[in-house]
C-alpha cells in the first residue's frame, strides 16, 4: 500500500515535471521567433559576461528568462532522477526512464550552449544552424518521451517487449522515427520562415521553388510532404494497435492521436496560409508535442503487451526467444 502511495506521488510529480518542460519548449521557440537568442552575446553560462546583466535589453531578458527556466528544469529533472533511484528498487524500468530523461536534459544544455557559444543565433543563416537546430529539438522529443515513460511507468506502465518479429514492433519504431525527421524538418522550416518572412502566401510560394533561393527556404517545402506521410504512418500505426489488443491504455493514446493528428495537419496549414504568425507557432509546436507523447505512450502500451497468438497456436507463458525485454519489474 505504501508503495503504491509513493509511486502515485512520484508519477504526479513526473507528469508536472513534464508540463513545466513543454512551457519551456515554448519559451524556447520564442527566443528563436523573436530574435533573442543573442541576448547574452556568445557567453554561456553567463550573460554579457555578468551574472545578472546590468540594465539588459529587451532581447537579453528574454534570453536570460529562458536560461533560468532551462535551469530549473535541469535540477526538476535531477529530483526526479534522484526520486526514482531511491523510491524504486534496482533494475526498475522506471530508473532506466529517469536516467534517460537526465541524459537527455543534459545534452538539450549542451546542444543549447552551443547554440549561444558558436553565435548560432539571431539573423545567423548558415547550414551549421540549421543542423544544430534539427538536432536541438530531436533532442527534445527524446526528451519528453523520456520524461512521459518516466511517468507512465511510474504508474505501473509494463515493460517493454520488443518483438523483432512483430508488426507493432515495427510500426512503432517507423513511426517513431518518421516522427523524429518529422521535428528535424520542422525546426529548419521554423527557422526559414524566422529569418526569410513573405509579405504575401503568393510570395512564400515562389520563394520555395526558386532554384535561386537560399536553402532554408527552398527546405521549407519538404516539412508538409514529410508531415502527410508521417501522419499516415502515426494513424496506421495507432490503427494496428487497437486491432491487435484489448488494451484500455492502448485504444485511449490511440483516440488521443486520432483527434491530435488531423487537428495537428490543420494547424499546420493554417500556420503555411498565415505565413507563419509567432502564436501559431507555438500552437503548432505544442500540438507537435503531444502527437508524440501520444505516440510513445500508445507504443509502450502496445509493446508491454503480450504476443497475440495466432489462430491454433497454443499460448506461451515462458518468454520467447525473439523477445527483448527492456527493463525488469
Amino acid at each position: 500500500m505504501i508503495y503504491a502511495v509513493k509511486s502515485s506521488r512520484f508519477a504526479f510529480f513526473s507528469w508536472g515535471v513534464l508540463a513545466y518542460t513543454l512551457a519551456v519548449i515554448v519559451w524556447g521557440a520564442y527566443v528563436r521567433a523573436s530574435g533573442s537568442g543573442a541576448g547574452c552575446g556568445s557567453h554561456w553560462p553567463l550573460c554579457n559576461g555578468d551574472v545578472i546583466p546590468r540594465d539588459p535589453q529587451l532581447k537579453t531578458v528574454i534570453e536570460l528568462t529562458h536560461r533560468l527556466t532551462s535551469g530549473v528544469a535541469l535540477l526538476l529533472v535531477i529530483t526526479l532522477f534522484a526520486w526514482a533511484w531511491r523510491a524504486f528498487p534496482r533494475h526498475h524500468r522506471v530508473r532506466r526512464g529517469a536516467a534517460l530523461s537526465l541524459l537527455f536534459m543534459v545534452t538539450e544544455a549542451l546542444v543549447g550552449a552551443g547554440l549561444v557559444l558558436f553565435e548560432l543565433v539571431a539573423d545567423n543563416a548558415s547550414m551549421a544552424r540549421a543542423m544544430f537546430m534539427a538536432v536541438h529539438l530531436m533532442n527534445t522529443f527524446l526528451l519528453i518521451g523520456s520524461i512521459s515513460l518516466t511517468a507512465w511507468w511510474g504508474l505501473g506502465g509494463g515493460s517493454l517487449r520488443l518483438r523483432l518479429n512483430d508488426g507493432m514492433t515495427l510500426l512503432a519504431g517507423v513511426s517513431l522515427l518518421a516522427m523524429l525527421i518529422l521535428a528535424a524538418s520542422g525546426a529548419v522550416a521554423a527557422l526559414g520562415d524566422t529569418l526569410y518572412p513573405s509579405a504575401s502566401l503568393a510570395e512564400a510560394l515562389k520563394q520555395d521553388l526558386s532554384p535561386t533561393s537560399h536553402l532554408l527556404i527552398q527546405l521549407r517545402v519538404l516539412h508538409p510532404l514529410l508531415a502527410v506521410f508521417a501522419s499516415f504512418l502515426v494513424i496506421t500505426t495507432a490503427v494496428y494497435a487497437c486491432q491487435s489488443t484489448q488494451s484500455t491504455a492502448v485504444k485511449r493514446w490511440s483516440v488521443a492521436l486520432f483527434v491530435l493528428v488531423p487537428v495537428q495537419m490543420g494547424v499546420g496549414a493554417l500556420n503555411v496560409t498565415l505565413l507563419a504568425p509567432i502564436w501559431l507557432q507555438f500552437v503548432h509546436l505544442l500540438l507537435a508535442d503531444f502527437v508524440w507523447i501520444a505516440l510513445v505512450l500508445m507504443s509502450a502500451s502496445a509493446l508491454s503487451q503480450p504476443a497475440k497468438a495466432t489462430t491454433g497456436e497454443r499460448a506461451i507463458t515462458a518468454p520467447d526467444a525473439s523477445t527483448l525485454s527492456l527493463s525488469r519489474e
